[in-house]
Formats: structure tokens, sequence, C-alpha cells
């Protein structure tokens, strides 16, 4: 048997066909599904609050182009697969978070969204004197130590008054429910930093305006974009 002599021609073919091989291996790795998940409220869980239906995980995982031009190729389908899985719910406080868990089989690149808090203030931790925020604290470090997804993003819980005491709507003495929310976002940081990454949605929202807001306390359309924005750079650089 003649010896094997590889010709230039025969040499490109090889090296041409690795590299194809290669690439091709590159593209599948970077089309990997990404399951984008949300837990928690109505700052997620928004979209009863507008009429088109929009709320954020929607909007990380494929932008509405003609709502929000602005965010054109910005969201997760623009650099791969991604879909979302929406578990957050209106009203919801911490301790329904382990119910919105229920079932979850993570498979793949996963990324969590949380944003708890504000209805628990609502519901009396905005008049805390001190053990009622420690609970919040104590269950939601156990939530987010159990769940099984990696990286998780934590959002705090904004302020819709801009910190103008002039728009209290509780009936609570403003230096109370101030010090009580900044006690509530103080815990969310230290959780956030023990397993994840702060979104800090309080600072974000002290920049805008009332059409952020709708019923109040809710995200409005503009509200939910803006709740996106804030959220998008950690979930393209996770």
């Amino acid at each position: 048997m003649a010896p094997f002599q590889p010709t230039r021609r025969r040499f490109i073919q090889v090296v041409g066909g690795t590299s194809v091989l290669a690439l091709l291996g590159c593209n599948r790795r970077e089309q990997a599904m990404v399951t984008l998940y949300t837990f928690g409220d109505s700052i997620l869980d928004c979209s009863r609050y507008n009429e088109f239906g929009v709320h954020p995980g929607q909007l990380l995982v494929q932008n509405n182009d003609r709502l929000f031009p602005e965010f054109q190729r910005q969201d997760l389908k623009s650099l791969g697969s991604a879909r979302l899985e929406h578990r957050a719910r209106d009203g919801a406080t911490v301790n329904g978070l382990p119910s919105q868990a229920q079932g979850l089989r993570v498979e793949g690149r996963a990324i969590a969204l949380i944003t708890i808090g504000g209805n628990d203030l609502l519901s009396g931790l905005i008049r805390d004197p001190g053990a009622g925020i420690t609970s919040f604290a104590n269950s939601l470090d156990t939530f987010v130590q159990q769940l099984p997804i990696r990286p998780v993003l934590l959002g705090n819980v904004y302020d819709p008054t801009f910190n103008d005491d002039n728009r209290n709507f509780l009936g609570v003495e403003p230096a109370i429910a101030r010090k009580n929310l900044q006690r509530m976002n103080a815990t969310i940081q230290e959780i956030a930093n023990r397993y994840g990454q702060l979104v800090d949605l309080h600072a974000h929202f002290l920049k805008g305006d009332p059409s952020w807001f709708t019923a109040t306390i809710e995200p409005s359309l503009r509200g939910a974009s803006e709740v996106r924005r804030a959220f998008l750079p950690y979930v393209v650089r996770k």
C-alpha cells in the first residue's frame, strides 16, 4: 500500500472540516436554552395593570419592539435560545414563595429573578418594631438557599412616593415607614450578597415619575419596562 501523502488540497479539506465542526460545536453551546424564572410579587407579575398584558420577564426574554423600540435586540432571544417560566404572583408575600417553587424542575442553564417584600410591608411590617422583618429575613434566606437555580437576582422594594412625605398613602408616620423600608431593603441586600446579586429597584425608581405607577403602587406599562431596564444588564451578563 502506498504511504499516505497529504496534498495541499487534502490538508485544507481536513483543516477546513475541523474548523467547521468546531464552529458547529461553539454554535450548539451558544444556542443552549436559557430559562428565565420569575418568583415573587406584582413587581414581576404586573401584566394585569396594563392594557397590553406585559410584564418584565416577557420583555427580558423577548422585547416588544413596537412598544419599546429603544430595547430592540436587547433581550435574551437576541443572544440565543431562551424561554420564560413565570411563577411570580401579584399579591405574594414571602410566605408564598415556597408554593411558587412547587413542581420546579430545572434543566440546563437558568436564571432566577425574585422580587418580594412590598406586600409584607403593606401587611404590617411597615410598622414593625423589629421581630417581623427578622422573620421575613429568615424565610427569604431559606427560600433562596434551597432554590435550585443559580444565578439569583433579587430586586429590592421601591418607594412609590419618590421619598416625598407629601405622597404618604399609608397612614403611617413617614419616619417609621421609611426606617422599615430601609431595614427591609438592607435585609434583601444581605441575602443577595450571600446567594446572588442585588438589583437596586429602589434607587432606579427614585429617578422616575408617577407615570411609572398605576393603582398607586403597581408598575404601569412604563414601570414594567423600567423594572426590565434595571434587571437587564445583570440578566445579559449572567
